[in-house]
């Protein structure tokens, strides 16, 4: 299986909403658009996509399965700010049948916490997603612990150029 791991894009300002209701701005979708083609020119595909419910990542998500032509789409509460990783790990476990690729969209620090537990076996290394960058791990069985490989980490800048 390969679990790809994506921060959503950049979010309104927090200002008077709350944090949860904090939607893409115009940049941030702009950006997703070139970070979906690069993607796409990448052959990257999505069996599922599971979505922190937060609506800069729902939004993230919609935009990237409508542009990769991805129709399982999925909200993760596992996925929230200080989600739980066991929750999240859980539940692409149960899906049937279990997906080829499947896309997590979330956010930081939680991702990259995700990427060190997932490849190293706990959440020290110390790494940075940026806004719209994603990450491709392959699995031979996805467990809480070290279990992945990291095959790449992409900046969207990096995802742009390849557009």
């Amino acid at each position: 299986m390969n679990v790809f791991l994506l921060r959503h894009g950049i979010a309104a300002d927090p200002g008077s909403r709350n944090d949860s209701e904090r939607p893409l701005t115009s940049e941030g979708r702009l950006k997703l658009l070139k970070v979906a083609r690069g993607l796409r020119n990448l052959e990257v595909s999505f069996d599922i996509i599971l979505s922190s419910p937060y609506s800069r990542a729902r939004d993230t998500a919609r935009l990237i399965a409508k542009c990769l032509n991805c129709r399982q789409l999925m909200m993760e509460p596992g996925l929230v700010p200080g989600g739980s990783a066991r929750a999240t790990i859980r539940r692409v476990n149960a899906l049937k049948p279990q997906p080829e690729n499947v896309l997590l969209v979330g956010h930081e620090p939680d991702l990259s916490r995700l990427i060190s537990l997932l490849t190293a076996g706990h959440s020290g290394i110390q790494m940075t997603m940026k806004k719209g960058g994603v990450c491709k791990l392959s699995v031979e069985t996805l467990k809480h612990g070290r279990c992945a490989r990291l095959e790449w980490l992409l900046t969207p800048k990096q995802l742009a150029l390849m557009a």
